[in-house]
């Protein structure tokens, strides 16, 4: 029973990252890649209809974390509550931008929501990274449980995780761009993909090797031969990509970059499995039966998931399927 809620809680988590991940990369890139006021709202109109909705992934894998995994969100929050903290206010300050850059007229005020719309991608793109890096390199032990410091955010595997995310992200929107738009935005945004790709994939590698290098809780863990295999997977898929968009094949690209977005979350959970959460060097961490809730509560939740989860899937295709043509630009 724990494990299929740590699969469900997975699979929430990947469908954030794909669906959240190219919403991000669309916030960084609309102002850099557009040329005029039309293009620039053409950029956002291409996300608009899916922003709030792709957000539902989020609240639906904290509501497993909290209802499900109680201690592991209890063992994990304390610790990271200023990077979930800068997280959650990233997320927050992109999608208040987006909706409110139209309610002004002036080029100063939308040039401002424009920038804070590029902050609000760059936070949550960058922040996922970290969160992903703290958790394959390990939690440092404390007396209360984990601790961590800036040494840990600061370690060259945890950034380098950072910066490939975001390279990742970026990329991702800029496949979804040249999918859901036309002209000339479209080839810049062609253009712009395929250096962030490569840049991704070669920051995935080098993120790899200093894991090898340094020893992550993940790399001595016995599902070491699972992270390889996912690891190597990576920059496959963005190379994939980047060659999808050099032959002007966005959809193709969007794919494989929507496969690469999602690949971060099974790499975590088979680097740790059976563990959920480690400390750096493999060492005594918190397995997935002590961070999940007791078999009753499990059983109990069961049937909420097994109606939530399709509706939610079922919602996320009516919105692709209502709005799945190129979009309108208006001012």
């Amino acid at each position: 029973m724990e494990t299929i809620w740590l699969a469900l809680l997975g699979l929430l988590l990947a469908g954030y990252f794909v669906l959240g991940g190219y919403d991000y990369g669309v916030q960084l890139l609309q102002a850099p890649l557009a040329r005029g006021e039309a293009e620039r709202r053409l950029a956002l109109n291409s996300f608009g209809p899916f922003l709030l909705g792709n957000e539902v992934w989020l609240v639906a894998f904290a509501g497993v974390l909290i209802g499900a995994f109680p201690h592991l969100e209890a063992a994990l929050l304390p610790p990271l509550h200023l990077l979930v903290a800068a997280l959650l206010g990233g997320i927050v300050l992109g999608n208040v931008s987006v909706q409110l850059r139209s309610r002004h007229a002036g080029r100063r005020a939308r040039a401002v929501w424009d920038v804070l719309a590029m902050v609000g991608g760059l936070i949550p793109a960058a922040g996922w990274g970290l969160l992903v890096g703290l958790l394959l390199r390990g939690l440092p032990a404390a007396p209360s449980g984990f601790a961590v410091g800036p040494g840990e955010l600061l370690h060259p595997f945890v950034l380098l995780c950072a910066a490939a995310t975001l390279a990742l992200f970026a990329g991702h929107g800029a496949a979804f761009i040249a999918m859901r738009t036309r002209d000339g935005l479209r080839e810049r945004a062609l253009r712009a993909g395929r250096p962030l790709l490569l840049t991704a994939a070669a920051l995935t590698v080098a993120a790899a090797a200093a894991g090898a290098v340094s020893g992550t809780a993940a790399s001595t863990a016995a599902g070491g031969w699972r992270l390889a295999a996912l690891a190597a997977a990576m920059p496959c898929l963005l190379a994939l990509a980047a060659l999808a968009l050099g032959r002007g094949a966005p959809k193709w690209a969007f794919a494989a970059t929507s496969g690469a977005a999602a690949l971060p979350v099974p790499i975590v959970g088979f680097g740790l499995y059976p563990n959920v959460l480690a400390t750096p060097g493999g060492g005594q961490g918190m397995t997935v039966a002590e961070a999940a809730a007791d078999v009753t509560t499990l059983q109990l939740l069961l049937p909420v998931a097994t109606l939530v989860i399709p509706l939610l899937l079922a919602f996320q295709a009516m919105g692709w399927w209502a709005f799945r043509g190129r979009p309108i630009t208006y001012l």
